[in-house]
């Protein structure tokens, strides 16, 4: 099987971030993130997905931490866009249902060349606060835009990688009261429906699956 490693990247005036991905991989994630919480999900996407990931992320954290943690989905989702390229030979579509503790969250995803995010997860958009300051943030944590995570921004995210994708994308949570809980469980289930949906069906012969004969425009 041809290897699917690519590498995506995105500069802007707010943001600079570079991806490499294997979707082959074995679920190493090593991207130098400055957001303690994204990098703890993008972990543990690698892990449930068994994609590799590495790479350094930066941004206008000053002005808070929109801009990074969104295109870092729209760059995430543009390795995967080129990973796939034709599409030829994939499951194409993928669903599953994680459970967390309290939390159940459903994701379904099909890789069917239209952009598409409907992401129910019910979260209250209050700031995870992060514990004790690290070393490099100082003695105190107060005024660094890293000590928390900004839960807004998850939908975010996830708007971004399905617009770099160029797929459909279902995010629920189905039942949950800790937003820490659904985000993650949110995360790993797409991870679990993105592993299905990219991997080869050696039934289809290469085919591209679709009745059109091609995806995407």
């Amino acid at each position: 099987m041809k290897e699917r490693i690519v590498t995506a990247e995105r500069v802007t005036g707010e943001t600079s971030i570079s991806l490499t991905l294997n979707l082959d991989g074995s679920g190493k994630c090593g991207v130098e993130c400055p957001i303690g919480f994204l990098s703890h999900m993008l972990a543990s996407f690698c892990k449930h997905g068994l994609f590799d990931l590495a790479g350094t992320l930066s941004g206008d954290l000053h002005v808070d931490q929109h801009h990074l943690v969104e295109d870092t989905g729209i760059v995430l989702g543009q390795a995967f866009d080129k990973a796939l390229g034709s599409r030829a030979g994939i499951r194409r579509a993928g669903f599953f249902l994680y459970p967390m503790d309290e939390t159940l969250a459903r994701a379904a995803v099909d890789f069917g060349g239209r952009p598409f995010l409907v992401a129910e997860l019910g979260l209250t958009g209050i700031p995870l606060v992060a514990g004790a300051a690290s070393p490099a943030s100082g003695p105190s944590a107060a005024g660094n835009p890293c000590a928390s995570f900004q839960t807004d921004t998850v939908e975010d995210f996830w708007q971004g990688f399905a617009a770099g994708a160029r797929c459909n994308l279902h995010l629920d949570i189905l039942r949950g009261r800790s937003d820490h809980h659904k985000i993650e469980a949110a995360f790993k289930a797409a991870a679990r429906a993105l592993r299905e949906a990219v991997s080869i069906d050696e039934r289809a012969g290469g085919a591209i699956p679709s009745t059109k004969g091609v995806i995407g425009g």
